[in-house]
C-alpha cells in the first residue's frame, strides 16, 4: 500500500541540511580546503590546515561524509602503495548542492523545452511539443512512482495522497484544501512565486 511506503525526504530538504552543516567555521574551512588541494587529504592534513586536533578534525569530517559532501576510504594520498595499513583519506564529492526557496528546477525546465524543439514535428507548435514533452515526462514519473512504492489498486483518496506525497518532492508545495482537492502553492520552473494550481481528484 502506498501509506506503508517510507516517504524520501524532498530533495531540498536533503540539501539544506547539507549546507547547514559547513555552519561550523573550522568543518567549513576543512571542506575548503579540500577541495583546493585536488587529490585525496589525511585528517592529519585537513586538521593542520585550521590548527585543530586530529581527533576533532575527525569528527568534523565525518559529519561532512554523512552530508554527502565528502566521501572517505583507505588509501596513500602520494598514490604510492606502502607496506602496512593506508591511512584514511578524504575527497569531495561529484554533489552538486544547491539551496533555492521556494524550490526552483531551471535546468529540469530547460531540458524539458531542448526535447521539445528536437522532437517537434511538422504537425505541431512549439508550445504544443513543449506540452507533450511535460505530459510523457510526467507519465514516466508516475510510473516510476508506482513501480517503487507498487500501491495496488487506487481510490481517489489514496490516489490523492500518493501524488500529494511525490509532487512536495518535486517542489511544488502541495496543500490538501478538501478531501479530494490539492492545490500546488509553488511551480519549481517558475522564477517567482507562481499563481496557486489546484488539482481535484474526480
Amino acid at each position: 500500500m502506498a501509506s506503508d511506503a517510507t516517504p524520501q525526504p524532498p530533495a531540498a530538504d536533503a540539501m539544506i541540511e547539507s549546507v547547514s552543516v559547513l555552519g561550523e567555521d573550522s568543518r567549513r574551512k576543512m571542506f575548503a580546503f579540500i577541495r583546493r588541494q585536488r587529490r585525496p587529504v589525511t585528517r592529519d592534513e585537513a586538521a593542520a590546515s585550521v590548527g585543530i586536533s586530529r581527533k576533532l578534525a575527525a569528527f568534523h569530517l565525518d559529519k561532512l561524509v554523512d552530508a554527502g559532501l565528502l566521501r572517505a576510504r583507505y588509501a596513500s594520498p602520494t598514490g604510492i602503495r606502502k607496506v602496512g595499513r593506508q591511512p584514511k583519506v578524504y575527497e569531495p564529492t561529484d554533489n552538486d548542492i544547491r539551496v533555492s526557496i521556494p524550490d526552483r528546477r531551471h535546468e529540469l525546465l530547460a531540458d524539458l523545452l531542448l526535447e521539445a524543439v528536437l522532437t517537434e514535428d511538422d504537425s505541431e507548435t512549439t508550445p504544443h511539443a513543449a506540452v507533450r514533452t511535460a505530459g510523457r515526462r510526467g507519465r514516466e514519473l508516475g510510473e516510476s512512482e508506482r513501480e517503487q512504492t507498487r500501491p495496488g489498486r487506487l481510490g481517489a483518496e489514496r490516489g490523492l495522497n500518493a501524488c500529494e506525497r511525490m509532487l512536495d518532492r518535486h517542489g511544488f508545495e502541495p496543500v490538501r484544501e478538501t478531501p479530494t482537492q490539492l492545490r500546488l502553492r509553488n511551480c519549481p520552473f517558475h522564477p517567482w512565486r507562481a499563481k496557486p494550481l489546484t488539482w481535484s481528484a474526480g
